[in-house]
């Protein structure tokens, strides 16, 4: 066991965060803090240092802790993340849970914006949530440099029981292979609503994913429900997307990953989306017929609106019903261009108004006009009148309008 453990992130430009060293040696403990915040919360700093210093039973040693105006979850974060570098032990230091962060949410809720943050950067954290994504992902893979995994898995871990997330759902993605089934160790005793998978090839790494989550749940007497969403991100993936989408009855929904999917084929990704037009419509296809949401990439460049506004109304023209951002500025974006648009709603309450006359007729045939209405429009149009009232587009009594 090394007898220095280091975490957190300092430097000039460093906000909401902290740097924290312990150092093992053999005289009583002394605790040392530089803060921008001093005058105001040294002395709340040094009582939560003080109380997890006595949790972990550590007397002897220098802790050290340059503080950039870090909330408590994070402090606490980085303070345990360096002890447990120098001390062995199994006890986890928790802040208590907020209650609005052990919300279920239901299978089919909307998710046409997910956001990421990276997990080892506290100050994307914080005010997130006030921007209204459908989900707020704390990254654990390619947005966390491989130094620093060990100790995001801390901040998530707090963030899960402390973040506002003002509504969104919680999400984490985890790491590939060995790390990413560890990192749920750190994620599912917390109540996270959905966990995304990266990089799946085939319905083993599904089960193998829902094996440990069943296992811990089960050791800590857990009933709550754990969405998945796999991501897809190379060749064979694509080729096995329906094998993915039905390989466990809590996947919810399963989202493609373009930039290493391109570089899988040995392309360069475009706006134009030609080159992933194939495996695109595979994963629509793959999820629609496993009943499951289709969820596209991120739009990489966060400066140009008008392109991801086209963007997004290819994904939605594809049958995609959302896709990942990471820039708050463009989730409003994203929003407005897959809700339904007025001529589409116009059209569904016409086509839902025509079933319901049906129905009350006890007529088994539905026709609007000259045309027959198939099941699957009418469950189409049902489900752009739920979604447009949803979003306050339509009123709830829309059906006593004349």
């Amino acid at each position: 066991m090394q007898k220095t453990g280091q975490a957190g992130n300092n430097g000039k430009n460093i906000k909401s965060d902290c740097f924290v060293t312990y150092e093992q040696n053999n005289q009583d403990l002394r605790i040392e803090i530089r803060s921008k915040v001093q005058a105001l919360y040294g002395k709340s700093i040094r009582r939560l240092a003080e109380d997890m210093m006595r949790f972990f039973a550590i007397e002897k040693g220098q802790l050290t802790i340059e503080d950039g105006g870090a909330l408590e979850f994070v402090l606490a974060a980085r303070i345990e993340a360096a002890v447990k570098q120098v001390v062995s032990t199994d006890k986890n230091y928790l802040l208590p849970q907020m209650e609005e962060n052990k919300t279920e949410t239901p299978k089919d809720r909307f998710r046409f914006s997910r956001l990421y943050l990276p997990g080892n950067s506290p100050k994307l954290m914080l005010n997130a949530g006030i921007h209204h994504p459908d989900g707020l992902i704390l990254d654990l893979e390619d947005a966390v440099a491989p130094a620093k995994k060990t100790e995001a898995r801390y901040l998530v871990r707090n963030a899960l029981r402390s973040l506002r997330f003002y509504g969104a759902e919680r999400m984490v993605r985890i790491n590939q292979g060995q790390r990413g089934l560890d990192d749920l160790d750190f994620i599912v005793p917390h109540f996270p609503n959905l966990i995304l998978v990266p990089k799946v090839e085939n319905s083993g790494q599904i089960r193998e994913v829902n094996k440990k989550i069943e296992s811990i749940q089960a050791a800590l007497g857990m009933q709550h429900p754990v969405w998945l969403m796999p991501i897809i991100e190379s060749a064979l993936g694509v080729i096995k997307a329906y094998e993915i989408a039905t390989a466990a009855e809590n996947i919810v929904a399963m989202a493609i990953g373009l930039e290493d999917y391109t570089a899988d084929i040995g392309t360069r990704r475009t706006n134009e989306a030609t080159e992933s037009f194939f495996a695109r419509s595979m994963l629509v296809n793959a999820a629609k017929a496993a009943g499951i949401q289709a969820i596209d990439s991120v739009f990489s460049d966060v400066s140009d609106m008008e392109a991801l506004k086209q963007n997004v109304l290819k994904s939605k023209a594809l049958g995609f019903d959302g896709m990942g951002c990471i820039h708050p500025r463009q989730i409003p974006v994203i929003h407005e261009n897959f809700a339904p648009l007025p001529e589409e709603i116009e059209k569904a309450k016409k086509i839902v108004r025509a079933f319901e006359d049906a129905k009350a007729k006890g007529l088994g045939v539905v026709s609007l006009g000259t045309k027959m209405i198939d099941p699957p429009v009418v469950k189409r149009a049902e489900r752009i009148v739920y979604l447009a009232v949803s979003l306050g587009k339509l009123e709830n009594n829309w059906m006593d309008e004349q």
